[in-house]
């Protein structure tokens, strides 16, 4: 089942001379369920591509369609909505909040869309995550694989339509690298979680079910991966 669709996705920055096209008339669909990596050079429009497809950077024309809504046809409150409810994010440097426990730092969005925290669902995820025991340690009280392990668990934390990770080895070794994509394959196969990452690691894309490469904001190349 169709879970996403981007129909001729455009973004331009600047004006004139100075005009740059981040996003070239850009068109796939996802389904649900389904884990896709993107790969392509710096400055290919990997990250605008995700910034937008999560409500964040909005397009410059084009549509982004998420289990049948059109997203940028809403108003920035329902916007808003959307990134608490249906997109869970995760970022090479975790972003975490440092004054926030493991725990808060895994609820804040459930907290701050005014929901009750699903104590089974946190329980099931720090279990998972090899957290249990480090529910009370701060951020700066954790290794950067554990920090990534907790923004793992926020972006699944609300169970997402989709989620989607900017580079989310790029800090860690070679070890926690692969620790962190197990565990995204986990949640793809687990919760039947959409998972899109944007990554630099050949051998990470090739985990994926499907590449997708872009170079000067065009998709070159769309292939399903034979395993």
């Amino acid at each position: 089942m169709e879970l996403l669709r981007v129909e001729n996705l455009c973004k331009t920055y600047g004006k004139g001379e100075n005009q740059v096209k981040a996003l070239d008339n850009v068109s796939f669909s996802v389904k649900q369920g389904e884990f896709i990596a993107i790969i392509g050079p710096s400055g290919s429009g990997k990250s605008t591509l995700l910034h937008i497809l999560g409500g964040v950077d909005k397009p410059t024309s084009g549509k982004v369609i998420m289990d049948g809504c059109d997203v940028y046809a809403q108003n920035d409150e329902k916007l808003a909505i959307f990134r608490r409810r249906q997109v869970g994010f995760i970022y090479q440097f975790y972003n975490l909040i440092p004054v926030l426990d493991v725990t808060e730092n895994i609820t804040l969005p459930v907290l701050m869309d005014g929901q009750k925290v699903n104590q089974e669902r946190l329980t099931e995820l720090m279990t998972t995550l090899r957290l249990t025991g480090r529910e009370k340690h701060l951020p700066n009280q954790l290794s950067g694989g554990q920090q990534q392990r907790v923004s793992i668990g926020r972006a699944l934390m609300n169970a997402p339509a989709v989620v989607l990770a900017d580079e989310p080895t790029g800090n860690l070794d070679s070890r926690n690298s692969q620790e962190i994509v197990e565990l995204l394959k986990m949640s793809n196969q687990k919760y039947h979680q959409t998972l899109i990452i944007i990554t630099h690691d050949e051998n990470i894309a090739l985990q994926a079910g499907r590449i997708l490469a872009i170079e000067d904001g065009k998709i070159v190349r769309d292939e399903e991966v034979n395993r």
